[in-house]
């Protein structure tokens, strides 16, 4: 079982209620996020692309994601595409290979699954050629709806890959049929606290299903990259997969980061960048409490 503070920072980062409390406490919104600073690009796309550029200088590639999730209005899903296409047509000028990244929850995944792809496809059309839009694993319950958003881009010939979660007892099935649908995949361990039903628990039985996953992908034959912080499962997979991607968090371990770069191992970063950054660095707190 997961340790109860971190179930409750996890609940707290999805609480509207404790950052609007957080928020209405004179100085807290500013003390929050100079606490948040080191994991944020900052409010606007001109700092992401900024952000870009300096990694790049470093050797490091980035996906850039727009903070937001949990749109339900169609109207205001439409607005959030059209910042997307307007922040895929910005990567044409950003270091090579800079993705974007996207919650399908941000334009309107529980709303009609027509209306998700079409949005999808709109922001992957965008792209220049080179990059694509990695799309973010999120709840248990919404894998389905993302995965259909998903194959349905690709099949439409979109620049798209996906996020597997090691402990969903799911993946090893969803992370066959991208390998066979040809999508690349970004390999997570899983930050959602789910049912024992859906998931494997956290420390090694995660552990487990991540390494099992990574080779399953290997020989598919697929593109994929290695999302994590745990730098014992990177070291005992970095040698058996040459030229594998590792793919971190802006302002987490950033000695393991320009080490890896040092070294050859191709690294990205998430950038993310807005105004709605709170629960973000919550969620950051949150996995904290153990390692990702």
């Amino acid at each position: 079982m997961l340790p109860t503070s971190r179930h409750l920072l996890f609940k707290l980062a999805t609480s509207e209620r404790f950052e609007r409390a957080v928020r209405a406490v004179p100085g807290g919104a500013g003390l929050a996020y100079r606490l948040a600073s080191p994991y944020v690009a900052g409010p606007t796309a001109d700092d992401a692309m900024a952000t870009a550029r300096e990694l790049a200088g470093r050797g490091v590639r980035s996906s850039v994601d727009f903070f937001g999730e949990n749109v339900t209005s169609p109207a205001e899903a439409d607005l959030v595409a059209d910042e997307y296409v307007r922040l895929a047509a910005r990567v044409a000028d950003a270091p090579p290979r800079t993705y974007l990244a996207l919650d399908l929850s941000h334009i309107g995944l529980d709303g009609p699954a027509e209306a998700v792809a079409r949005r999808l496809e709109r922001i992957a059309a965008a792209l220049p050629e080179g990059s694509l839009v990695q799309v973010g694993a999120e709840q248990a319950d919404r894998t389905d709806r993302i995965l259909d958003a998903v194959l349905t881009a690709a099949r439409a010939g979109r620049s798209v890959g996906a996020t597997v979660q090691a402990n969903l007892r799911r993946s090893p099935t969803d992370a066959r049929a991208l390998a066979e649908a040809g999508v690349p995949v970004r390999l997570v361990k899983g930050a959602y606290v789910e049912s024992p039903a859906l998931a494997h628990a956290w420390g090694d039985a995660t552990d487990v299903a991540f390494v099992e996953l990574a080779y399953t992908l290997q020989r598919a034959g697929a593109a994929f990259s290695l999302a994590t912080h745990d730098p014992v499962l990177r070291e005992a997979l970095i040698p058996a997969m040459p030229g594998v991607e590792v793919e971190m968090l802006l302002g987490v371990r950033p000695a393991d980061q320009a080490s890896l770069a040092a070294r050859g191992i191709p690294v990205r970063l998430y950038v993310p960048f807005g105004d709605a950054w709170f629960r973000y660095a919550m969620r950051r707190w949150a996995e904290s409490r153990g390692v990702h």
